[in-house]
């Protein structure tokens, strides 16, 4: 029988306590007994960003991370950022706007990488934001609409006139 351990960690706002075993991902935590679906399975090694999450306020790709890793951190998903009273987040409505969003699986982990990089640097470039993005793959967009979406919002959205 494996041990298991106790984790705390702040999902969206909200704490959960659970028990896990020693090698458990964070994103199966995550979507099996935190309930947080939105965040996605992809390669499951790394490469393609699909399961990037914010921890502590930096992306992650949750399937590299153990869950006792994440153990006393605050976790942000895609769900998190959307406001109860004003409703999607600014880069979700961008990525709505510029059709950033085609089959919709990269999009979690491109929008949280995406609002990591404009609370650096909210008048990021087009070519911060390439590199910015850069570990999050995208396999129907060819990355302009992306791209877009994203530099729609830099400057709090004045570079579109918005």
């Amino acid at each position: 029988m494996i041990e298991r351990f106790p984790i705390r960690i702040e999902v969206n706002g909200r704490k959960f306590e659970d028990y896990v075993a020693p090698n458990q991902s964070l994103i199966e935590v995550l979507r099996t007994q935190a309930g947080a679906t939105d965040v996605k399975y992809g390669c499951g090694e790394g490469v393609c960003g699909t399961c990037t999450v914010l921890m502590d306020g930096d992306p992650v790709n949750s399937c590299l991370i153990f869950a006792v890793q994440a153990d006393g951190t605050s976790i942000t998903t895609l769900g998190g950022l959307v406001d109860e009273e004003t409703g999607l987040h600014p880069l979700q409505r961008a990525f709505l706007k510029h059709g950033g969003a085609q089959c919709g699986f990269c999009t979690p982990g491109m929008v949280l990488t995406a609002r990591w990089l404009l609370d650096r640097n909210p008048s990021a470039g087009r070519e911060e934001i390439r590199e910015a993005i850069a570990g999050n793959l995208c396999r129907c967009t060819g990355y302009r609409k992306i791209l877009d979406a994203i530099e729609d919002c830099a400057d709090g959205g004045r570079r579109h006139g918005d």
